[in-house]
């Protein structure tokens, strides 16, 4: 999860029926089964949202800044942008071509414009990594954001793991764009962030071998609060994050799966990460205990732990929100690849996230992802249960929590569950996510945010709706409309977002450690 600037400034069915559901709608032909009233509804979201993100975009520069007004008004752009941005622009330039909103000359010219300006842009030469925050209008690096604020600026793994799959999407979409995309691309040593010595163990104390993690980033120069200088690459120390990526089904994996692609991090650390940690009391701060068993893949002992949420037994999330679970597959076709794993979870991922919205905190809505707070400001919203981080990210304003017993840890009695929870936060871009494993539900929940709030504008929906005040943030981020954009570009021109990325490479290397793993995860 990047750092966000200050807030002042701010703005980033049932189970068995979604798991039959992961394809795509495929583009329109003399065949198509896909009912004409669906299709034009998908095909009005995407033009719409197309536009909120050509209106981000400097015409100069080829970059979008990281948020807009909800008029579109160029003069409402934020000030900055972030390597994430950069990506979803690139890769919703496709999309937008390929689902015929704009011409190929038109795509490939914004696209152009776009990469010329990144390979003049600073970044950290050694790793051919880029910082979290430039100008939008210039591409020049910021040190102070617009308005105030110092930035100590960051080379974030995921933050570049997501540039890296927009130019990677490019490479194979554009031709024309191929050398000048991959030039770029090539430079990004993942391996920059890669520290093989982390993990957990079967056997505290052991010796066993671990898959290694990677840091959440480095800075150049020291940073004012906790750092670690080293260099897993040799040369010049960088300052690492005092943190590592140590949850597995969070949106970092991207990156993970990059740079495994690309020969930077042995495939080992695919099972470097936690599904949860093992059943102990030794961390104090984790959601209640899980259930599950030890197995080895590439030598690697992982506990294929699940947590407990309603009956069901599903791989959490760090916390609980919906884009750290349905990100990655846009681009990666985890649920096919990985058919005894990831496609099990993120159906019933889905539907829990449902089942939260609708049946145990009563919203009558649902979808809760980080996006900008309708107060003001930019918030993480998640469903608290679904997340191995015991706060979690909650669902409401309000912040309603559960503290769930830990059995067999006698000082985790826990709380009582929340018997009512305040005004819950909906956000768009959960919905679209969702659409591949419950797309009936997903456009339901669209239709009725559209017609009971003031939530869609001349660029798609707005970014986020407090359900009960029915107070809408009437603004749009770069982040959540590329993943609204994204999701429906894939279903619009059969999955050609994911066929440009997940060939090759990918395919070749991530694929079998997919297909090699089983979850533990099931439905009630």
């Amino acid at each position: 999860m990047k750092i966000r600037p200050p807030v002042a400034l701010a703005a980033t069915a049932a189970l068995a029926a979604a798991a039959l559901a992961v394809q795509p709608l495929a583009p329109a032909t003399a065949g198509d089964r896909t009912p004409t009233g669906t299709r034009a509804v998908l095909q009005e979201y995407m033009a719409d949202s197309w536009e909120s993100m050509a209106a981000m975009t400097d015409e100069t520069t080829g970059l979008p800044a990281d948020n807009i007004g909800g008029d579109l008004d160029a003069s409402s752009r934020s000030g900055y942008t972030s390597p994430t941005n950069i990506g979803a622009y690139l890769w919703s330039t496709v999309a937008a071509r390929d689902t015929g909103l704009i011409s190929r000359r038109e795509a490939r010219e914004r696209a152009r414009t776009t990469i010329e300006t990144v390979a003049g842009m600073e970044k950290h030469e050694p790793s051919g990594m880029f910082f979290n925050w430039y100008d939008p209008a210039t591409g020049d690096k910021l040190d102070v954001f617009p308005g105030g604020g110092p930035i100590e600026q960051f080379a974030s793994s995921v933050d570049n793991g997501w540039l890296a799959t927009g130019l990677l999407l490019t490479e194979r979409a554009i031709p024309a764009l191929k050398h000048q995309a991959a030039a770029i691309r090539e430079q990004m040593d993942f391996g920059y962030y890669y520290n093989p010595a982390e993990g957990i163990r079967k056997e505290p104390g052991s010796d066993a071998p671990v898959g290694g993690q990677i840091r959440g980033g480095f800075w150049v120069d020291p940073p004012s609060g906790c750092s670690v200088a080293d260099n897993y690459r040799g040369g010049e120390d960088v300052y690492y994050t005092c943190h590592h990526y140590g949850s597995f089904n969070t949106e970092p994996r991207i990156a993970s799966y990059l740079g495994i692609a690309a020969g930077q991090i042995p495939a080992r650390h695919y099972f470097g990460t936690l599904r949860t940690f093992p059943p102990t009391c030794d961390w104090s701060w984790t959601e209640t205990k899980p259930s599950g068993e030890w197995h080895t893949y590439e030598g690697i002992d992982v506990f294929e732990g699940t947590l407990p949420y309603r009956g069901h037994q599903l791989v959490p999330t760090w916390g609980g929100s919906m884009f750290e679970a349905l990100m990655v597959p846009l681009f990666v076709p985890e649920e096919t690849w990985g058919a005894r794993s990831w496609g099990v979870n993120h159906p019933l991922y889905v539907k829990a996230q449902i089942e939260h919205g609708m049946d145990e905190a009563g919203y009558g809505y649902w979808g809760f992802s980080p996006s900008n707070d309708p107060a003001g400001g930019y918030r993480e919203y998640g469903v608290d249960q679904l997340g191995i981080d015991g706060p979690g990210y909650t669902s409401d304003q309000e912040r309603t929590s559960w503290e769930q017993a830990y059995e067999g840890c006698p000082d985790r009695a826990g709380t009582p569950a929340p018997t009512a929870y305040g005004d819950g936060v909906v956000t768009p871009h959960a919905s679209f996510l969702a659409l591949r494993y419950a797309p009936d539900e997903a456009l339901a929940n669209l239709a009725k945010l559209r017609e009971n709030f003031d939530a869609y504008g001349p660029g798609g929906f707005y970014d986020a709706v407090a359900v009960r005040s029915g107070t809408v943030s009437k603004k749009y981020l770069a982040l959540d409309q590329g993943m609204v954009v994204a999701a429906l570009g894939n279903a619009l021109a059969g999955d050609s977002l994911r066929k440009y990325v997940s060939r090759g490479a990918l395919s070749d290397k991530v694929r079998p450690l997919m297909e090699e793993e089983v979850f533990t995860s099931k439905a009630r």
